[in-house]
């Protein structure tokens, strides 16, 4: 796909949120819209041996006015960074290149970034790096409302929606009973197929 993509911040997204960051010719991430829950903005998933396991990112949402994704601040209370870390390490400790990715993702994830936005774009460029994605990431600076513009998933990249992405099998540390599961972190791509995952991202 060329051209322009609309997309929301999102935390250690799916795989599918890269394949169409790299077809893209600009990326322009959503910060003005009203913050929306139970979406891919707070949370990923990866698969631990009982299966897909959410982690969440908990944030404070403040009175009952509706809020800016860009105002969303982190709520460190919960010692959510622990708990992620210690998942992500019994996930994926076994796969072929955990050691090579692991440490980056921590650094990011224990600076205690006050905004949402600010760790997720954080997290983002890491993994920019990693995919070898040479692209700057553009901002919102109004609202752009739903439909208004071509290529806009912001709202339909998202957990409680099952995905028409076509995405091809590769190896997982964990198997299930229903075989190769979709819908999970980018960081189960990277941790499982490495350098190569530039190169499979290509292929879809």
């Amino acid at each position: 796909m060329s051209g322009k993509i609309l997309i929301s911040t999102a935390y250690l997204p799916p795989v599918e949120y890269f394949s169409l960051i790299l077809d893209a010719d600009e990326v322009l991430v959503e910060r003005e819209e009203n913050y929306l829950k139970q979406s891919y903005r707070n949370r990923c998933y990866i698969l631990s041996a009982n299966g897909p396991h959410s982690l969440t990112i908990p944030v404070y949402l403040g009175s009952l006015h509706k809020t800016a994704v860009k105002e969303i601040r982190i709520d460190y209370s919960k010692r959510w960074q622990q708990v992620h870390l210690r998942a992500i390490n019994t996930s994926y400790r076994s796969s072929p290149f955990f050691e090579f990715y692991f440490e980056d993702f921590e650094k990011v994830i224990l600076k205690n970034h006050e905004y949402l936005m600010d760790l997720n774009t954080g997290l983002t460029e890491v993994i920019f790096s990693m995919l070898r994605i040479n692209k700057p990431l553009k901002y919102t600076s109004s609202f752009i409302p739903p439909d208004s513009v071509d290529h806009d998933y912001r709202y339909r990249i998202s957990p409680k929606k099952s995905s028409d992405f076509i995405l091809k099998e590769y190896t997982q540390v964990f198997t299930t009973g229903s075989g190769f599961v979709r819908g999970l972190s980018i960081i189960d791509l990277l941790f499982n197929m490495g350098p190569d995952s530039s190169h499979y991202l290509k292929s879809l």
